[in-house]
């Protein structure tokens, strides 16, 4: 499982969705860097592939960051997803 992770404008808690492949979240990851990059704010429909009954639509131009992480990356003795200044 893969988890594409955005951070919004005024808020501290990120929202992520999930995709089943590496090739589905890459394609949502560039969808929406490009929505960012155009400059015109869009709504965008997010749903979770693990939980399809969780959807979410937020205006591109309010994220701030995207992450793309594989879910495994959380387990214990891995490393955090994101960068850090640590090893």
């Amino acid at each position: 499982m893969f988890v594409v992770e955005l951070s919004l404008k005024l808020s501290p808690m990120p929202i992520s969705v999930q995709r089943k492949d590496l090739e589905a979240a890459q394609s949502l990851y560039g969808e929406i860097r490009q929505a960012m990059e155009s400059g015109h704010p869009q709504l965008m429909d997010l749903r979770c592939e693990k939980s399809e009954e969780k959807q979410i639509c937020l205006r591109s131009s309010e994220i701030v960051s995207v992450q793309l992480y594989e879910k495994s990356a959380m387990g214990a003795g891995s490393k955090r997803p994101g960068f850090s200044t640590g090893d």
